[in-house]
């Protein structure tokens, strides 16, 4: 359930609502529609929209105790497909490998591990699932030119449907570098966006970018090459300064809402805002 911290959000409240992302030639562009609140221990580390509307949040209050015990510390962006819930788990520095873990509409989690392979990152930023429930995407912090491509646990017939070890299928080439990449979503079946924490500006004019990265054709579990483009830099607003941080992005299909979230500096860190976009056209 989403958590609110009231005063915060009064106080935040009284920033003004962007009017509007740039776009390239031929593409709508995305309208800043709203702001809303949730508290960073219990939702700053990613949402997804379920079918009916309604969000789910994960923070690092949010990592079951058993999962702990098992050395699984820190949990990404989620996604909701066909009402299975992804999460993204990684362990400590030392870890050899990373988990998926997902839970069935009637609330049976099973867990499946990824055996990191040579010059693999133990980061596991985020997971998000292709339209067509067949393929999980998922990738890596620091500087990266790609995202890793997975058959969906469960959902994709080639994965045990008890859990198990998880093998990659693929991965997608980016056309260009990105880096600190927290979460990525799918609009279409050709195309995803991404939010970055890059806040060096050296790779794109924006900083904290959104980017968009747009497939030749949707996934098939092959290798295949993404075209990167920065669509505009998410917002940076809090009564306190600071260093900010990217985290979640999700897109509801059914409401055409994408959202991202943004950790406030200092001691507004304790609250994540989460900002709410709408496709329009001029």
């Amino acid at each position: 359930m989403k958590r609110q911290l009231v005063c915060l959000a009064a106080l935040l409240g009284a920033f003004a609502v962007g009017a509007g992302t740039a776009s390239a030639a031929g593409d709508p562009r995305w309208a800043e529609t709203g702001t809303a609140y949730t508290d960073t221990l219990g939702g700053g580390q990613g949402l997804a929209s379920r079918a009916d509307g309604s969000l789910l949040y994960r923070g690092l209050a949010d990592i079951p105790l058993d999962l702990r015990f098992k050395g699984w510390n820190h949990v990404g962006d989620p996604d909701i497909a066909n009402g299975y819930t992804f999460d993204a788990y990684q362990g400590p520095d030392t870890a050899t490998s990373k988990m998926y873990a997902v839970t069935t509409p009637a609330g049976k989690r099973y867990e499946y591990v990824h055996q990191l392979g040579a010059g693999e990152k133990l980061n596991n930023s985020f997971a998000t699932v292709s339209p067509d429930g067949q393929w999980l995407v998922s990738g890596e912090w620091g500087g990266q030119n790609r995202l890793q491509v997975f058959p969906a646990p469960l959902l994709n017939p080639s994965t045990p449907q008890t859990g198990g070890d998880l093998k990659e299928a693929g991965q997608i080439t980016l056309d260009k570098p990105v880096r600190d990449i927290q979460g990525c979503d799918f609009v279409t079946e050709t195309r995803l966006v991404c939010a970055s924490n890059d806040a060096t500006g050296s790779l794109f004019p924006e900083i904290r970018p959104l980017l968009q990265v747009d497939l030749p054709h949707k996934l098939d579990g092959q290798p295949v090459t993404g075209a990167v483009k920065s669509l505009f830099a998410l917002p940076q607003r809090s009564v306190c300064t600071g260093t900010f941080e990217t985290e979640g992005v999700d897109y509801d299909v059914h409401s055409g809402t994408l959202r991202a979230q943004v950790i406030q500096p200092g001691i507004c860190a304790l609250s994540t805002t989460v900002y709410s976009y709408q496709q329009v056209t001029d």
